[in-house]
């Protein structure tokens, strides 16, 4: 029973809403549909195929945020589809017409993601109509019966999105907000088995696994809450999420500095230990019922043993605050979420809508779909050399693997995934269609089965999308008579030779190295990083109320999109050198985020108003980035300013205020540190230096107070 639960907790966390889930009962159900459809109307399988495709695609491409416009894109996807069939059919008949068709195909299916979702939403089904066009062999007199196929699929697809399985804001909700407590959950259980091994490296590692898994839930989850909760529901959710995730990570933190302590009682470890797993039951009950839940004894007991104040700190009391900060955010987060405001003090403002992309412009994107469009060509080429009758197998692996890629690396990478998964998809293919060939039952239920995976691991996964393509290709291959593993091992050679040809059109044809990539979506952290230290001293020193926590969110974006870009780095395949580097940059990106986390959860209106300690700081850090993006340029003529003496903050009685300065100190040495990975040199800070001067001068000035007055002179004047 507990390993069934924790399985659970496992699927409901790695899939917050149950999307994915939905989405792929989505494209098995418009399948079903088009399969009993067209078999009443007395069709043949190939044409059940292209209906089954349309239905399949459209599932997890068509992902607009409303209904009106998810129906507005299949729409206009039915007329990209009928257009490409056509296309298709025509140019099969003058070869080598339909290979170059192809080719411009797969520059504009790429281009077309710059207009996403639906951009990409009509390039992809448009792609995919043109290869089952070849596959299939289709000839223009066909093309009625094929367009109706295409029709009655996503027909079916709209039956399931609308209808059967339409969306149901609340539920889907309260799903992502089991996720998410699945998530907090795993990180109080990681914490607690952290205390109890005494601070293993294994056991930190799971802990900080889960505080990962946990900010991966948080990003997921603020991108669904837009369609559920007006504007400003959305930001108030944010904002509590982002206080349960601080909460997280800084009881994850505590626990660290306790299991590691040489002198913790081994009563107060048991204490604490128990304390987590009650706060672990609290967080496994029903989220609706949080609310309640504050009332009762539990958690009362948790908020006092966490406010206890004492002149002397006793071991654990960090702990203890950590574990009541936590129970404390999450209940409030509830309460947003059930959509009682109530004890907000204030509520966010609007904001205004982004602007409109350019429909012609030449940026990353572009390059991709002419890297594309090149490697399509040599696909094509390399592909008849394998077989003249399977050269668009090539052809696919090239569109797939620049699908959201930006750079060389990327692309290298996605293709190594393809290539791998196909080679397990042959023998996974190899074995079902052995296993039920001539009975078309089986192969239709395990052909669903397959679309089912690679529906819901498209979104996570290439390795196993590719290997569930491969293996529903080999069934359909027995389905349609012509199964052979000389076939399959086509596939996989094809799948080489598109990768291969993609790999060199991204490093030949207007190449875009990964560290020019993350140079770049560095240097857009580093911006959004100086907005948001512009929208804190203005919210901080009470000249504006600035919304920080939504400027926070976007720092942690645009690390994300680090990690995505930097991700060929830190590959298995890269050299160990480069996946160092890579894990050293990234690494530091994600505690500069943290930083600022930190500093939009404790910051309010006012909260150090004229305060020469906010201004200096926020200046260097700015001067110090500005450095930064100049040597991220090529411009090293600046030098880092390290400040080697934190903002000093025993003159403050504010917690929260102390807390604050000291997260800004830690963000200034964040980018010295990331100043480090790019070889910026670094110079102490003449504040720094003056205090340094100081320091020794008093501890001379001591020192000399115990020797003669001559002594005394010598040592004034050696310090001066």
């Amino acid at each position: 029973m507990r390993v069934w639960k924790v399985a659970q907790d496992r699927l409901v966390a790695a899939d917050p809403g149950l999307v994915r889930l939905r989405l792929a009962g989505i494209a098995v159900g418009g399948i079903v549909l088009s399969i009993l459809v067209l078999l009443l109307l007395g069709r043949p399988i190939p044409t059940i195929m292209v209906a089954c495709i349309a239905a399949m695609n459209s599932a997890f491409s068509v992902n607009d945020k409303t209904p009106k416009d998810q129906a507005i894109t299949l729409v206009l996807v039915m007329l990209c589809g009928s257009a490409s069939l056509t296309v298709a059919a025509f140019g099969a008949t003058a070869p080598p017409l339909d290979s170059v068709l192809f080719v411009l195909l797969i520059f504009l299916a790429v281009y077309a993601q710059r207009f996403a979702p639906r951009g990409t939403a009509m390039g992809a089904l448009s792609f995919f109509m043109f290869f089952f066009a070849m596959f299939l062999a289709i000839h223009p007199r066909q093309l009625p019966e094929y367009i109706l196929a295409l029709a009655i699929g996503l027909a079916a697809n709209a039956v399931m999105r609308f209808a059967v399985l339409r969306r149901r804001p609340e539920g889907e909700l309260l799903r992502a907000r089991r996720a998410f407590r699945a998530r907090i959950s795993a990180v109080v259980r990681a914490a607690a088995a952290c205390l109890a091994s005494g601070g293993s490296e294994w056991r930190i590692n799971q802990l900080r696994k889960a505080d990962t898994r946990l900010h991966e839930a948080v990003l997921m989850i603020e991108d669904t809450i837009g369609d559920l909760f007006d504007e400003t529901g959305t930001q108030l959710l944010r904002r509590r999420l982002l206080a349960v995730e601080l909460a997280c990570q800084w009881l994850s933190i505590t626990v660290r500095r306790a299991a590691e302590a040489d002198g913790l009682p081994e009563a107060v470890r048991d204490e604490l230990i128990a304390s987590l797993l009650r706060l672990d039951s609290l967080i496994e009950r029903d989220p609706r019922d949080l609310p309640v839940i504050s009332d009762t004894e539990e958690f009362s007991k948790m908020l006092v043993a966490g406010s206890r104040l004492k002149e002397r700190t006793e071991p654990g009391d960090e702990v203890r605050r950590a574990i009541a900060e936590l129970a404390l955010a999450d209940v409030n987060a509830q309460r947003v979420a059930e959509k009682d405001y109530s004890a907000e003090t204030e509520l966010p403002e609007e904001e205004t809508e982004e602007e409109a992309k350019k429909v012609l412009a030449y940026d990353n994107r572009t390059r991709s779909a002419i890297q594309a469009m090149v490697g399509g060509g040599l696909a094509v080429l390399g592909g008849e050399l394998i077989s003249d009758a399977r050269w668009y197998w090539a052809v696919l692996t090239v569109f797939v693997v620049f699908l959201n890629t930006s750079t060389a690396g990327a692309t290298f990478v996605k293709g190594f995934r393809r290539v791998t998964g196909t080679l397990g998809g042959i023998f996974g293919g190899m074995l079902l269609a052995l296993l039920v060939t001539g009975n078309t039952t089986a192969t239709v239920v395990l052909i669903l089965v397959c679309v089912f995976c690679l529906v819901y691991v498209a979104r996570v996964s290439q390795l196993l999308m590719a290997f569930f393509i491969t293996c529903m290709l080999g069934l359909l291959y027995s389905l349609l008579g012509t199964f052979s593993v000389e076939v399959l091992w086509v596939r996989v050679a094809e799948t080489a030779i598109g990768a291969a040809a993609g790999l060199i059109a991204a490093v030949l044809v207007v190449p875009v190295r990964t560290r020019t990539v993350m140079v770049s979506d560095i240097d857009a952290a580093l911006v959004d990083l100086c907005e948001f230290l512009a929208g804190a001293e203005a919210l901080l020193s009470g000249r504006e109320n600035v919304n920080v926590i939504e400027l926070s969110r976007e720092l942690d974006r645009s690390v994300e999109k680090v990690r995505t870009t930097i991700e060929p780095l830190t590959h298995p395949i890269s050299l160990a050198s480069r996946r160092d580097y890579g894990w050293y940059v990234m690494s530091t990106l994600e505690r500069l985020a943290f930083r600022a986390r930190q500093i939009a959860a404790r910051s309010e209106p006012g909260l150090l108003p004229a305060d020469d300690r906010l201004t200096g700081v926020i200046e260097r850090i700015s001067r110090n980035v500005d450095v930064l993006r100049d040597a991220l340029d090529g411009d090293e003529r600046g030098r880092l300013v390290r400040n080697t003496a934190a903002p000093d903050t025993r003159e403050t009685d504010n917690a929260q205020a102390r807390s604050v300065l000291t997260s800004l100190g830690r963000l200034d040495a964040g980018i010295v540190a990331l100043g480090r990975a790019f070889e910026v040199p670094v110079a102490d800070s003449t504040r720094s230096v003056q205090q340094n001067v100081r320091r020794r001068t008093t501890s001379a000035q001591a020192e000399g107070d115990r020797v003669t007055s001559t002594s005394q002179d010598s040592v004034r004047r050696s310090t001066q």
